[in-house]
């Protein structure tokens, strides 16, 4: 390999964890803020569910485009739109008004989707005989921004007192030094770069029972660990934890769940069949959400946060390098990625509203663990019969 490809080898694994660092924090950091926002603007719990659901929606719109944006412009320019829409969606939300408020957040969820997307697809066309660590490598990225994202959310908007809207504004920062990445990566790109990296295989996903199993577990992983973003805090507050606390208590869960977000995806690549793994994650959600509901002293409530963390950070990688591990090649991977993160957060968008809505009703939170239980239950079944040795 020439030292220029070496060189732009090395600029992507840069370029794949800089947009890894920009995946959650814009969304990670809204949970623990939702008191003070939803005091300043008067809204009600259905109101502060949509700002978390609206990033989910735009991720469900956005992501079977992604693919034909690709295919047009290219995975640099791609890219880089996408960085674009996410650091002008984070800017407007400094204005402290709903309207921006919901206009910034839904950008922030169309240029998140384009990376969601192509990422999958990158790391099998540019690494094919390491997806699996590449994936660790990059959700590993991911889940600690987003946990440090949960963490110093209150710190900066009270104690640095640059109130909710600027400690949301600062995640534009590592967004711009993605910016910089892909700029220099599109400015650089061969001039026959391959452009029918997404054209189709001639297959058709909406008939494979297994494409829809990774797209429903997909989902359903997302759904969970959204409402934990959303409304952990607020469960968590409700049985007298602080709200600095709360935060904290949700930055740890993030940054319990690393080890296995980095090892899941590495030991699926290694094994034919990934049964094993779902179950024993799946199982660990359950005993978290059951204690979370049962739970009468802080020790206790660690505890459940910590499995929910666990589970949470393997299931979300796990789902990720599923998208390589059930495609044949780079090009079904993209058209299974679009698929089913399309349709998976349009599922995962119901989570947070679902779950505001529930609460609005009963002024409880224990109907809605109950359903949060349920979907657990779900997620290991589809999980379970996508983790088959077989090609969608």
């Amino acid at each position: 390999m020439s030292n220029r490809f070496s060189t732009r080898y090395i600029l992507f694994t840069i370029g794949i964890i800089l947009v890894a660092f920009n995946l959650r924090p814009a969304i990670t950091s809204v949970g623990p803020l939702v008191g003070p926002i939803r005091d300043q603007m008067g809204l009600d719990n259905w109101n502060v569910g949509l700002i978390t659901s609206l990033p989910l929606l735009s991720f469900a719109i956005m992501s079977p485009l992604a693919p034909k944006l690709r295919n047009r412009v290219g995975n640099e320019l791609s890219i880089l739109i996408g960085l674009i829409l996410l650091f002008i969606g984070i800017i407007t939300r400094i204005i402290p008004h709903s309207f921006p408020l919901y206009v910034g957040t839904t950008l922030v969820g169309l240029g998140i989707a384009i990376c969601n997307v192509l990422l999958p697809g990158i790391i099998k066309e540019k690494f094919p005989n390491h997806i699996g660590t590449m994936t660790g490598i990059y959700t590993t990225c991911m889940s600690i921004f987003a946990a440090i994202a949960s963490g110093v959310s209150v710190p900066l908007a009270k104690t640095a007192g640059l109130g909710w809207e600027y400690a949301l504004a600062i995640w534009s920062i590592p967004t711009f030094f993605g910016l910089i990445i892909w700029f220099v990566l599109y400015r650089t790109q061969p001039k026959l770069t391959e452009r029918d990296f997404f054209a189709t295989t001639g297959s058709n996903l909406f008939r494979s029972f297994l494409a829809w199993q990774v797209t429903l577990y997909m989902g359903l992983q997302s759904f969970l660990f959204y409402v934990t973003i959303s409304w952990l805090p607020e469960i968590i507050q409700a049985q007298g934890v602080s709200i600095s606390t709360s935060g904290w208590l949700l930055s740890y869960m993030q940054f319990v769940g690393l080890p296995a977000t980095f090892l899941a995806p590495i030991i699926a690549g290694r094994v034919k069949k990934q049964q094993s793994i779902i179950i024993t994650l799946s199982s660990m959600a359950i005993i978290g959400y059951c204690g979370i509901l049962l739970a009468d002293t802080f020790i206790w409530l660690v505890l459940c946060i910590t499995l929910i963390g666990i589970a949470l950070g393997g299931s979300i990688s796990l789902a990720l390098a599923l998208l390589g591990l059930r495609a044949r090649h780079a090009k079904q991977s993209a058209e299974l990625s679009g698929m089913a993160q399309s349709f998976g957060y349009l599922l995962a968008a119901t989570g947070p509203i679902l779950i505001g809505s529930i609460y609005d009703v009963n002024q409880s939170w224990t109907m809605p663990i109950i359903v949060i239980l349920f979907i657990s239950i779900l997620m290991m079944g589809f999980g379970i019969g996508a983790a088959r040795d077989r090609y969608v």
